[in-house]
Formats: C-alpha cells, structure tokens, sequence
C-alpha cells in the first residue's frame, strides 16, 4: 500500500544521512525506524539493541527464503 505523508525536512536530513551510513534507501531507513520504535513501544523492557538485532534478523531471514 502506498501512502503519502508529510515529514518535517529535518526529519528527512537525518534519514537521508542514516541511510547512506546503513546501506538502505531513504524509504527503507523511515521504515526501519517505524519498525524500531512500534518494537521499543511494544517491549519497554527489552533493550534498543536486542529490538534492533531482532529486526535485522528479521531481514535476514526473509533475504534467505
């Protein structure tokens, strides 16, 4: 589905700078992100690191199927 929203420019500065740093393209690094925060929201206990080591598992995993 695709879905037009608005970004202040700065949030879109640090993506783009994430981005090009993580190897993913600008829509791949918002969603990232999303993904990220929807985890920390989900599991406040767990650490950011754990959440992130799982998302990238994630991806990997899909990568391999």
């Amino acid at each position: 589905m695709l879905a037009l929203i608005k970004l202040s420019e700065s949030f879109i500065q640090d993506a783009e700078s994430a981005s090009r740093i993580a190897k993913r393209t600008l829509p791949e690094q918002i969603e990232y992100w999303a993904r990220l925060g929807k985890a920390c929201d989900e599991n406040p206990d767990l650490p950011v690191h754990i959440l992130q080591d799982i998302l990238v598992s994630r991806v990997e995993m899909n990568l391999n199927k």
